[in-house]
């Protein structure tokens, strides 16, 4: 295997070793390859979104707590 290759492995590795052993239900951020906003943490997967879709989606924060209370009772939770 080229160092190239050894050295991306490692890193791959080792920052995957990080996202693991952060602490369960800790959120984290990451610029993903593409320039978008990883959060980890919400679930299996990140969510990941482009920075004007993050801010179109904080905008709508206080309609967002509203539609959950109001549907509260249809809504599921994830504990």
């Amino acid at each position: 295997m080229s160092d190239d290759l050894q050295s991306e492995l490692e890193r791959l590795r080792a920052e995957n070793e990080r996202l693991r052993s952060s602490a369960r239900g800790k959120l984290a951020m990451k610029v993903s390859e593409k320039g978008a906003l990883s959060v980890y943490g919400m679930g299996r997967f990140p969510v990941t979104l482009y920075k004007e879709q993050w801010l179109r989606l904080l905008a709508m924060a206080e309609e967002i707590k509203a539609f959950i209370e109001a549907n509260g009772a249809s809504l599921k939770s994830k504990d």
